[in-house]
């Protein structure tokens, strides 16, 4: 049964909402597939910096993901992939919710959104990186209609990912 996706608003993360996923992200369900704890106050605020800078630079970034009430849920949408292994300077599609706000829907409409915003700015296909385990996210790339491309050992945690890939 295919249900109707949620509204939601996808804007450029402003300074305040750095403390807002510091805090929606500090769940260990949240950070299982990424590093398993929450980072500090100080990683949020520089990765809120880093996507306004983005986009700005190229017009689309990791944006700060509302609800229907407006209310701040978590974040959806691409950057460069800038580690030394992987799809190196290729762009990236992620997400990631606070925990009460899954299975609701939110993270593929949201990503949906990223999608026709990356077709719009001339990007001609995107990644998503994902922990093999991380079922929900591969259910994610299935929904928008990503393949499974490769599949790696993270360097830092010796873990299996997927690099799945959708052309625009």
């Amino acid at each position: 049964m295919n249900r109707a996706l949620p509204a939601v608003r996808l804007r450029v993360p402003t300074h305040e909402d750095a403390f807002v996923w510091h805090r929606i992200f500090d769940d260990p369900d949240v950070m299982e597939f990424h590093g398993g704890k929450a980072a500090e106050l100080s990683v949020y605020e520089e990765l809120t910096a880093r996507q306004r800078r983005y986009d700005a630079e190229r017009g689309y970034c990791l944006w700060t993901m509302l609800d229907e009430s407006g209310q701040v849920v978590g974040f959806t949408g691409a950057q460069p992939w800038e580690r030394d292994w992987g799809p190196k300077g290729e762009i990236e599609i992620g997400w990631r919710l606070g925990r009460e706000h899954w299975g609701k829907g939110y993270v593929t409409a949201a990503a949906r959104q990223t999608l026709e915003r990356m077709r719009e700015a001339g990007v001609p296909g995107v990644v998503a990186m994902v922990d093999a385990r991380n079922s929900r996210s591969i259910a994610v790339t299935r929904r928008l209609g990503m393949r499974l491309a490769e599949t790696f050992t993270t360097s830092a945690s010796e873990r299996a990912g997927h690099c799945y890939r959708l052309d625009l």
